[in-house]
């Protein structure tokens, strides 16, 4: 009766095991996701130059990676990744860089595929793919002036939106007001924030959780479709 019951417990052992072991086979039927392939990625945590190298990180598929109609990658499939490296701020406004390294992905039968992603599409990158904020005083200054004509812009509107007296002919007080205002304004701005950052220390990375991330496929995978 034992040796009944300790053979029954090994067949269904056996079952178990190969219905585990069934998405693993060898000879299950893949698809391949080629080198080149784009994706967009949603971060699920927040990443900053202020953590340390190796803090891991999770995203996810935005949308669905497909094969004539067949969805190889749902969107929603998970990501995960770390931070490779960082370089920490230095003065003249050269900012922190971020280094991603995306590690596997978790394929719909619950198998993690490693791969390879770059990340592409931004204006904030080094030449080597990381992940700044100012690339230096150069860019700084850049920034600054972007501010300075978005100073005398406002300042300009407030002089058209607030010239609505005796019948509009107040825009003919308010529009140049508002001009130099903000000329002078802006222009002092421009100046001293220039000056400052030839001493100051750039930014730190902040990449926030939600946000977008492109990245390219470097090598390309083969996921096990059901």
């Amino acid at each position: 009766m034992k040796l009944k019951f300790l053979g029954i417990l090994l067949a269904m052992f056996l079952l178990v095991q190969a219905a585990v072991a069934a998405p693993f086979n060898a000879n299950a039927k893949t698809k391949r996701i080629p080198a080149g392939t784009q994706f967009t990625l949603e971060l699920l945590n927040q990443v900053t130059s202020t953590t340390t190298e190796g803090t891991e990180f999770s995203a996810i598929l935005v949308t669905d990676q497909k094969e004539d109609d067949d969805v190889i990658l749902p969107s929603g499939s998970l990501v995960r990744g770390t931070v490779k490296k960082i370089v920490p701020s230095k003065r003249l406004s050269k900012g922190a860089i971020v280094y991603l390294d995306f590690d596997h992905v978790v394929t719909p039968n619950g198998r993690q595929l490693p791969l390879s992603l770059s990340v592409i599409g931004r204006s904030d990158m080094t030449v080597d793919g990381g992940i700044t904020t100012t690339k230096g005083y150069g860019d700084a200054v850049k920034q600054n002036w972007t501010k300075t004509k978005s100073i005398a812009k406002k300042a300009t509107q407030w002089g058209i939106d607030s010239g609505d007296f005796w019948n509009g002919y107040g825009k003919i007080l308010t529009v140049p007001t508002g001009a130099v205002g903000g000329g002078v304004g802006g222009g002092a701005y421009f100046v001293g924030d220039s000056v400052a950052d030839l001493v100051r220390k750039g930014e730190e990375v902040n990449i926030e959780k939600g946000s977008k991330i492109e990245v390219i496929l470097v090598d390309p995978i083969d996921v096990p479709v059901i």
